[in-house]
């Protein structure tokens, strides 16, 4: 199993912060997010990763060779960083050569969240935090019938359970051509805008995938300041 970790956006809403590092590069407790998703891939025995860079990559690539906690690491450059997330997505689409786990930059996350995903007896699956309620901003794995829906911002009609995603996805090797192929419907069309989540629709009805529910274990996503305020007042003390 490989990592592919979408660390190539500006971090517009961060700007205060984003203007001067990448978002994966924001230190907490001393370590930036970065290091500390190479420090829980080496801990649940994933050895690889492969990290799409854009804005600002000079600085990752020069913290990653400083300190790859045992990570072996390549990077693929994402020219269009200022797109949505699915024009880095879709850089990797050649590094899909393995189990992988696709995972935003920018959470900061108990290292036991990772290991649930990584060991979930689901070839396929999402993490759901069930005790979060979509207020506007979240990003929610929808499920009904065993498996999820959809990954999106925009609720369905009709579900039987939905949380927010953490940001990562677990997908086997056998089925990464349907990733590719979910993402080329909107590829073709130049929805270079939208984010990757919403362009996994395809993937999701062709592929059964599975989800592990964390409500409980310590995460937040960094998007605004405000979520720093929370990473380090609420997070930190429990990692």
């Amino acid at each position: 199993m490989k990592a592919v970790i979408l660390a190539a956006g500006v971090g517009k809403r961060l700007w205060p912060v984003t203007q001067h590092r990448p978002k994966c590069l924001i230190e907490l407790g001393g370590q930036t997010l970065l290091s500390r998703y190479l420090a829980s891939l080496a801990s649940v025995g994933v050895q690889r990763a492969d990290i799409v860079v854009g804005y600002k990559q000079e600085m990752i690539r020069a913290a990653v060779e400083s300190n790859p906690f045992g990570v072996r690491t390549q990077f693929l450059v994402n020219e269009q960083f200022h797109r949505g997330s699915i024009s880095s997505l879709w850089i990797a689409r050649t590094a899909l050569d393995d189990d992988v786990v696709i995972m935003d930059a920018d959470v900061l996350f108990h290292q036991d969240i990772l290991r649930r995903l990584v060991r979930s007896t689901y070839p396929n699956a999402l993490l759901m935090d069930d005790s979060v309620k979509q207020t506007g901003e979240e990003c929610m794995v929808v499920a009904e019938g065993g498996r999820v829906i959809a990954l999106t911002k925009k609720m369905p009609s009709r579900y039987d359970q939905a949380g927010e995603g953490v940001g990562f996805l677990k997908v086997r090797h056998a089925d990464t051509p349907h990733v590719v192929a979910s993402l080329r419907t909107f590829v073709d069309r130049d929805a270079w805008q939208m984010e990757y989540e919403d362009a996994l629709i395809g993937f999701f009805r062709d592929v059964k995938v599975g989800y592990e529910v964390i409500g409980g274990l310590p995460w937040t996503e960094i998007d605004f300041a405000e979520d720093v305020e929370k990473a380090e007042r609420e997070i930190l003390p429990k990692l």
